[in-house]
């Protein structure tokens, strides 16, 4: 049980950093990912799995 709040804290942390990282970015360094900025929320939490 432990392990599981751990890992979901883990993940709730990687996702809120990366969707702080790529928040920061303008549109045109979006762009140059591939990235909207509508579908920040959706990489942030892909990349937090």
């Amino acid at each position: 049980m432990l392990d599981t709040v751990v890992n979901k804290l883990r993940s709730y942390r990687k996702y809120q950093e990366t969707y702080r990282e790529l928040s920061r970015l303008n549109s045109r360094e979006l762009a140059d990912l591939g990235i909207a900025r509508g579908d920040i929320s959706t990489v942030a939490r892909k990349a937090s799995i």
